[in-house]
């Protein structure tokens, strides 16, 4: 008979180092989740945007400043998310589209998630404050003061509006970018950046509570369509994709973006305009909600990029 194989030895300390190195990354990902990474990423883009459409270009161009910027915005955005997470998280529990977030089953828990809150948000508003000045510091406060002390406990349980004053916590990140480049906080281009998040925030939200409406319906949240229902949701959001596009078309008029950011914001706003219309005349079509959803992520990301790109095109020639 020949020789049975000899199994492998398997060393106990490197199965206990690729175990804890498992585990490292299932607590890591689980505070990205708890932080609502994706989101923040999207938050960085408009301070950035922000930041760029306003600071000297060139050899003068403020690197270490634009860093801190995003340091503070990640950190503050992430905070505040996270205590979002953990005064929703009984709510949450009830949602299926939220009952897989880290508080509810219990693979964070209450403390650890107000602890991250805590220290991030502190972290975030020291960082802009120390780092950039007391302007884009208090800016950072007030924002996760208004989302997280009046928005998420006060408004959003009681208001099936909510979403339209707490769109402003959403619109101060690109004004916080602003203000760091040696903007003003009343300048023009603050106030343009400040109504572009706001106005393109109820598009986007109030088509994913479309989709979700009986889960925030478990969760306890009145939501616009219980009021106006379905078919005048659908035209709130063509209201505002209408003002968003003459808003952004407006935009160059007043110094934000040239030519190139007119044709491309023509561009986008027909795009997002026609896909408001369709959904408008069928409201109950599934895919409506979703191009409509999708496309208002990428309206945002090319509109800022496009007039960033157009300003250091111009620069260079």
């Amino acid at each position: 008979m020949p020789p049975r194989p000899v199994p492998p030895r398997i060393d106990g300390a490197v199965t206990q180092a690729a175990l804890g190195a498992t585990g490292l990354a299932e607590r890591a990902g689980a505070y990205a989740e708890l932080s609502k990474f994706g989101i923040v990423l999207l938050v960085l883009v408009s301070a950035a945007a922000g930041f760029m459409l306003r600071a000297p270009l060139g050899a003068d161009f403020p690197w270490a400043h634009g860093l801190v910027v995003l340091a503070g915005v990640m950190l503050l955005s992430s905070g505040a998310s996270a205590l979002n997470q953990v005064q929703e998280r009984e709510r949450d529990a009830l949602m299926a589209r939220t009952a897989g977030r880290p508080l509810p089953t219990g693979r964070i828990s209450h403390a650890q998630g107000l602890a991250f809150a805590a220290i991030a948000t502190a972290a975030g508003a020291a960082v802009l404050w120390i780092g950039i000045g007391s302007t884009a510091g208090i800016l950072g406060l007030i924002a996760a003061v208004f989302y997280n002390g009046v928005y998420t406990p006060w408004l959003k349980p009681t208001s099936a509006f909510a979403a339209v004053p707490g769109a402003i916590p959403g619109s101060i990140p690109p004004v916080i970018g602003w203000v760091a480049a040696g903007g003003g906080l009343m300048d023009t281009g603050a106030i343009i950046l400040f109504g572009i998040l706001f106005l393109w925030q109820m598009p986007h939200f109030w088509a994913l509570a479309l989709r979700y409406r009986s889960d925030y319906a478990s969760g306890g949240f009145p939501m616009v369509s219980d009021v106006v229902g379905v078919e005048g949701t659908a035209r709130l959001i063509l209201l505002y994709a209408s003002g968003l596009t003459a808003w952004s078309l407006a935009a160059p008029t007043f110094g934000v973006g040239g030519p190139v950011s007119f044709v491309l914001a023509a561009l986008l706003g027909g795009r997002l305009m026609w896909l408001a219309v369709k959904f408008a005349r069928e409201p109950h079509d599934q895919r409506g909600w979703l191009s409509l959803f999708l496309f208002s992520n990428f309206y945002l990301l090319l509109l800022f990029a496009g007039m960033v790109a157009e300003r250091l095109l111009w620069r260079l020639l």
